[in-house]
């Protein structure tokens, strides 16, 4: 016998099917009213701030390393340092064996001594020469004096001669006592003159043998830079790296043998797009994202840009005046610099990272900001 159902009963299914279809359009409405605000949001957002942001994830952290190099040849007597080592501008690196430059001082030495003793002799011949001088001029009056007392006699002698009074003999000893004063006087003026001369040509050697001593000194200390320069020191502070030189290598000038990087000045360049440097210039603040610590964010500042773009200066520049041309967008290396005083884990040349420049923000208004 059949089962009689109430209208009421029956009722029941189809009051919560609608219970349930109420609900299913309360939830969808909800969930279409939160998403048309997110996305309102976020296209605000976006509108004021996002379409000002330019990333790129072509950029690494760079650091001007200095490659360490001997300027001597010569055979490594001492390594000081070790791999990876923090070492300090002026710490020593390396020594090459300096016996021999130890010789080339020591006979610089030598050779700037006999260049003194050289100018001291050049000296002393010129004071010698000076009493040779006043000799001279000493025979020269004595000479002259000579002549003129037999200029005197032969004026006396003569008249009397002519008269008779004295006689012929005695007056032509007279003139010939002249005669030979006066070549006297020559011969010791042209001593003299000699003398005189001879100083001019001492004075030249004075001045030979003080030129030759400044070549000496000269070498002498480039003697001393040679033997200085044997020992290699760091040019900055930073971290040993790629570290070649072993004790009793030879080594030639230009040399590489290890590299010091400054970990401690560390900034980086991003290759943006030339379609994102539009509105991109110095001083606008940039956000940083390390690859190896995903989760840390590190802030900068645009510090400058290349020249040209990055395929300007490869090894094998793009020449597109001849055949077929297929435009390629190309990139811009940009400088970053990370700003100072800021918590930053260790950061070493070459980590990946990912770079967002706010272009909206300019060099005014973010100086108005810091003031």
């Amino acid at each position: 016998m059949d089962a009689i159902v109430s209208p009421k009963t029956a009722s029941l299914p189809e009051a919560k099917i609608q219970t349930k279809r109420s609900r299913a359009r309360y939830a969808l409405a909800t969930i279409g009213a939160i998403v048309a605000i997110g996305g309102g949001y976020y296209g605000y957002d976006w509108h004021k701030n996002g379409r000002f942001i330019e990333s790129t994830d072509n950029a690494y952290l760079r650091a001007d390393q200095v490659s360490m190099a001997p300027v001597l040849s010569g055979q490594i007597a001492e390594v000081y340092v070790s791999d990876n080592q923090t070492v300090t501008a002026g710490q020593p690196l390396v020594k090459i064996d300096p016996r021999r430059y130890e010789m080339a001082v020591r006979e610089a030495k030598a050779t700037v001594n006999a260049r003194q003793a050289d100018v001291a002799k050049s000296k002393a011949d010129i004071k010698q020469q000076d009493s040779v001088i006043a000799q001279a001029a000493a025979d020269l009056e004595n000479a002259t004096e000579n002549a003129e007392l037999a200029q005197k006699d032969l004026d006396r002698t003569s008249p009397l001669a002519a008269r008779g009074i004295e006689s012929q003999h005695k007056g032509e000893q007279a003139r010939s006592a002249l005669e030979q004063a006066k070549s006297v006087v020559r011969l010791k003026q042209a001593v003299l003159d000699a003398a005189r001369q001879q100083t001019t040509a001492l004075k030249a050697q004075v001045e030979q043998a003080h030129a030759q001593l400044v070549a000496a000194q000269e070498s002498l200390g480039k003697a001393e830079i040679d033997l200085d320069d044997t020992v290699l020191r760091s040019a900055i502070s930073g971290r040993i790296g790629d570290r070649t030189v072993q004790v009793g290598q030879f080594v030639q000038p230009g040399t590489q043998l290890m590299t010091v990087v400054p970990t401690d000045d560390i900034y980086l360049v991003a290759n943006f797009k030339e379609t994102q440097i539009g509105g991109m210039h110095a001083g606008q603040p940039a956000t940083v994202t390390i690859d190896a610590y995903p989760n840390f964010k590190v802030t900068g500042v645009v510090d400058s840009f290349a020249p040209g773009t990055g395929a300007q200066f490869a090894l094998l520049p793009p020449e597109n005046a001849t055949g077929n041309f297929t435009k390629i967008v190309q990139r811009v290396p940009v400088r970053i610099k990370l700003e100072t005083g800021q918590k930053m884990p260790p950061l070493l040349p070459g980590l990946s990272i990912e770079v967002s420049v706010n272009t909206k923000v300019s060099t005014f208004d973010k100086v108005a900001s810091v003031q």
